[in-house]
């Protein structure tokens, strides 16, 4: 099996080469990995001993930050490499000055995970959520490396599990140990004889707290939101998002909407604007004046939302009528309402701040229209997402402790 894995990986690799030529983002991932084995042996300390992190993308990357910050402040020696395999990770955090290293992962082929593993030689190796290369892990085993999932989360119908996923599932153990989000996720391991597994917790709440404590004020916001009583943040909107929240909009006009696209290319943008007409300002052309000229702020710049989301009554977030939403928690920390649409169930923290009353699911614009008159009635209702949030968080401290112990 692991013979024709490998085999496909090429396949993909190759493919890749191909969708490079016309496609901006496989040519970064291409010239990336490409350039991986140069940087570490410009970059790497021969005297020194790295943990490796590796996350797929941005979003897996915010979940394992806690930890390598915390490591770096309870161990200020210890040095950092850092991998992507997505450059909307990579290209996002090149300069993150929490890693002393940070590059693409090349791919996952026999030859170059060996090649990796023994150039890096880490003390240990950490892989965030749902990160499980076979050939890494097998060469990490082959080194002796101690291997860690963090924040990992399991269902059923994943390869793992199924009869023909046989193989995948013995590359489980050989993770010293995979710290899972919940009981669930440690009872399915469980029950498939994986038993190096505890419940952390997931580290994006203490994140999102750490985000609430280094949230900045954004003068053009404050001015945008002064005075008034319904302002709804919308983060990380894909087209249908935005086509039922303008279609809002333009219905209620005593609301104020910060729109927070999920992607800031220009295409995306005109699509909005031209869904708003001309009652909008773009956030990178607002000054103090203008921007009290309209009731929607298109922000049209990256690095802010987290921030934001202190100034809204009602948080909306996007993606949930693509492939899944996007961060709820970077809202509900803040303890206001959060809205989304129909596609949440992947995510355990959306289905749990449903359950305790924090957070909405919509299907079309009557129900987002019904959902958004009741929630500027009753704000309280937010309370309940706050809460969800504090009683959440802890998981950074169990994987550290385990971590440091076991260096």
């Amino acid at each position: 099996m692991s013979y024709i894995y490998s085999i496909c990986i090429h396949v993909y690799g190759i493919l890749i080469v191909l969708v490079s030529l016309f496609n901006d983002k496989a040519s970064l991932m291409y010239k990336g990995q490409c350039r991986t084995f140069a940087l570490l042996r410009d970059k790497l300390d021969p005297t020194a001993r790295y943990v490796w992190f590796h996350a797929a993308s941005l979003g897996e990357f915010e979940q394992g930050r806690p930890v390598i910050e915390q490591l770096k402040i309870e161990q200020p020696d210890t040095k950092i490499v850092l991998t992507f395999f997505s450059p909307s990770g990579y290209e996002v955090r090149k300069n993150y000055a929490g890693a002393d290293i940070v590059c693409y992962l090349p791919l996952d082929t026999p030859r170059s995970a060996r090649r990796f593993v023994k150039m890096v030689n880490p003390a240990q190796a950490i892989f965030i959520k749902y990160e499980f290369w076979p050939n890494y892990l097998l060469a990490l085993q082959a080194e002796q490396v101690p291997t860690y999932s963090i924040s990992a989360i399991f269902r059923p119908n994943q390869l793992f599990f199924q009869w023909y996923g046989t193989w995948y599932k013995k590359l489980l153990k050989t993770f010293k140990h995979i710290f899972v989000q919940d009981e669930v996720s440690l009872k399915l391991l469980a029950e498939n004889g994986i038993s190096n597994a505890t419940v952390a917790g997931d580290s994006r709440f203490d994140r999102v707290v750490d985000l609430v404590g280094q949230s900045k004020s954004i003068p053009l916001v404050e001015a945008f939101v002064k005075d008034a009583e319904k302002v709804i943040v919308a983060g990380s909107t894909w087209p249908k998002d935005e086509e039922l929240l303008v279609g809002y909009l333009k219905e209620h006009k005593d609301v104020k909407l910060i729109l927070v696209p999920h992607e800031i290319h220009e295409a995306h943008l005109s699509g909005i604007f031209k869904l708003l007409g001309t009652d909008f300002i773009r956030y990178t052309q607002a000054n103090e004046q203008n921007i009290l000229s309209t009731n929607c702020l298109v922000v049209d710049t990256i690095g802010l939302l987290s921030s934001i989301y202190r100034y809204t009554n009602i948080a909306y977030i996007g993606g949930g009528f693509g492939v899944g939403i996007h961060n709820t928690l970077e809202a509900a920390v803040y303890g206001v309402p959060v809205v989304f649409g129909p596609t949440y169930q992947k995510f355990r923290e959306a289905r749990e701040l449903i359950a305790v009353g924090g957070a909405f699911s919509i299907d079309g614009y009557d129900s987002l229209q019904l959902q958004l008159d009741q929630l500027f009635v009753d704000q309280k209702v937010g309370q309940a997402a706050g809460e969800y949030v504090q009683k959440n968080i802890g998981a950074t401290e169990k994987i550290l402790k385990y971590l440091i112990v076991n260096k």
